[in-house]
């Protein structure tokens, strides 16, 4: 080599030259000072001297073959200095070919000393993925700390537990004795967590007092329900502050994986809900995830979803019920049932879906629609020279509602031509009495606009004389439940005798639903409950059969042989 460039090298890099076998035969004071070995320590030396270990066989292999061939190699290298410690250098393998034959006879080693730089780097990278007071992986690491648990428990079927801990009283602690206390306490409690679990569990921290733990090899339930106990025992442990006696709890939430089959993502979502619960219910303690709710949860939402599509694709339908005066053998109105048109499932029954929107705010919209349905039917069959009642059920949600009369005003304005007395609002007797107040001033006020009520389900609840004064409805409707058992069950027999002897004494309207048989109709008649509906009268109908099913009604002969009691 030029004398002049192995000064340059040498006083700019970490140089040494070795024999085609590997031997050194050159180096500088910047080698020997890096490796910690005098000059005539290395010199004869085989490179491997500096093997730390680091690097598979593979990883020389590749190197030295690069270099036979004649071709530069360049790469990080993790040498071995005299005193036992690593070090890192940025190195290139030049080989040296003889003037005389061409061939490589020597190789040079430039190297730079990388150390600090992979030291920072290796700082930096860990700053990322650690929480830097209590050096508890962090939210980013945790993901895919238990985004490699959850693939290794799926490959060898081994439930794992994700828990999400939350600290009672911390709050305290920070205020009564500033944050710096509050940090010593955090690494404190994530020192006894390291300590009470496994070399194979993980212990992160997510955010201020929150902290998750995924417990991996989780053989049953007993064994989940010890660990956990096991953890509230070591974080309730008194803690020493300013010499001090102090105590904070934990509250935990967990899900049990594969019982809960989601991804990484939901299961510290579903542990966080659970946690919230255990926190409902007092601290010091962990609660379950509950898989099957959830699955409920979700169900119905799905079906809410569902069901607000339909209406906004017009899947909905409303069929008619008749009521009849059975003594008279006359139509007197119609009850407007909902259906829903699936397109795969055929007509639905509105039991099959009503139920799961009854909560949500998507039950007044649906309400809303079946009112202005009614009152555009009303309108068709007014212009065909035909009129019947309308009676329409009021879901809770909806009749409660502050606004429920001038929206109720603003609908009966959009069908101006239809009488209000034309239209028949039915609640159930459970949510009359819930706000009695609200429920009288709310049914006055709608009969100030000329609209009808009737009080429905009427002996299922809390009948009594003082709802029935409050609650001026123009109608009672006797429950099909004790209508249907009348004819064998004395009791039945005996409520339905008093709610129609309650009603008569009120000046009110009875009709019975669930009329089953002509017999029933005859006891009805009997004991003074002229109007009825069933399925003995028929079932619920499109509106386009409805004509022609009045046109062709005739009331059993033997229900107008009798003379009304009374």
């Amino acid at each position: 080599m030029d004398e002049k460039y192995r000064r340059a090298v040498d006083a700019a890099a970490i140089f040494s030259e070795t024999d085609l076998s590997g031997r050194i035969t050159h180096v500088n004071d910047q080698f020997c000072a890096v490796s910690g070995y005098s000059r005539d320590e290395l010199l004869g030396q085989n490179h491997r001297l500096l093997n730390s270990g680091v690097h598979t066989a593979d990883f020389f292999a590749g190197m030295w073959r690069t270099i036979a061939l004649g071709n530069v190699w360049k790469g990080e290298i993790c040498n071995r200095a005299k005193d036992g410690s690593l070090y890192w250098v940025e190195s290139t393998m030049v080989p040296v070919l003889n003037d005389d034959t061409g061939r490589v006879d020597r190789y040079l080693s430039i190297r730079f000393d990388i150390s600090e730089k992979r030291q920072l780097l290796h700082s930096l990278q860990w700053r990322v993925g650690h929480d830097v007071l209590t050096g508890l992986p962090n939210r980013a690491f945790l993901s895919d700390l238990l985004d490699q648990a959850l693939e290794f428990s799926r490959k060898e079927n081994i439930p794992l537990a994700v828990c999400m801990l939350d600290l009672d009283g911390f709050k305290a602690v920070n205020d009564g004795y500033g944050h710096a206390s509050g940090d010593q306490l955090l690494v404190e409690v994530a020192k006894r967590l390291r300590h009470i679990v496994r070399g194979e569990d993980v212990v992160a921290r997510l955010a201020g007092d929150e902290f998750v733990l995924v417990l991996r090899y989780v053989r049953d339930l007993p064994e989940l329900r010890a660990a956990l106990n096991r953890v509230l025992g070591a974080i309730s442990a008194p803690y020493t502050l300013h010499g001090k006696d102090i105590n904070v709890f934990a509250s935990i939430g967990v899900t049990l994986f594969p019982l809960d089959h989601e991804d990484a993502e939901t299961l510290l979502r579903h542990a966080d809900q659970a946690m919230y619960v255990a926190k409902q219910r007092g601290r010091n303690r962990f609660h379950l995830f509950d898989v099957s709710r959830d699955q409920e949860v979700k169900a119905t939402h799905q079906t809410v979803e569902r069901v607000r599509q339909a209406l906004a694709a017009d899947e909905l339908r409303l069929h008619f019920q008749p009521k009849v005066n059975m003594r008279l053998g006359v139509v007197v109105g119609f009850e407007a049932l909902l259906r829903w048109e699936h397109p795969q499932n055929g007509m639905v029954p509105a039991r099959e879906f009503l139920p799961f929107v009854e909560e949500t705010d998507l039950i007044v919209d649906i309400g809303e629609w079946v009112m202005d349905q009614v009152l555009t039917q009303l309108h068709h069959w007014q212009q065909a020279g035909q009129g019947w009642p309308i009676s329409i059920n009021i879901a809770a949600r909806h009749f409660q509602r502050a606004d429920f009369v001038d929206r109720l005003r603003h609908v009966l304005a959009r069908h101006a031509d239809i009488a209000p007395q034309m239209l028949d609002l039915e609640i159930v007797e459970s949510v009359a009495v819930e706000n009695i107040q609200h429920v009288s001033d709310c049914l006055q006020a709608c009969q100030a606009l000329g609209v009808q009520f009737s009080l429905g389900d009427f002996g299922t609840g809390y009948s009594s004389l003082s709802y029935l004064k409050r609650l001026r409805t123009q109608t009672i409707k006797i429950d099909k439940s004790f209508v249907r058992d009348i004819l064998d069950d004395r009791d039945d027999l005996a409520l339905a005798t008093a709610v129609i002897g309650l009603a008569r004494a009120f000046g009110r309207q009875v009709i019975a639903e669930g009329l089953q048989s002509i017999e029933h109709g005859e006891l009805l008649l009997r004991l003074g409950c002229e109007v009825a509906q069933g399925y003995f009268i028929a079932r619920p109908m499109p509106p386009a059969d409805v004509p022609g099913w009045v046109a062709g009604f005739v009331a059993p002969p033997q229900w107008q042989a009798l003379d009304q009691v009374g």
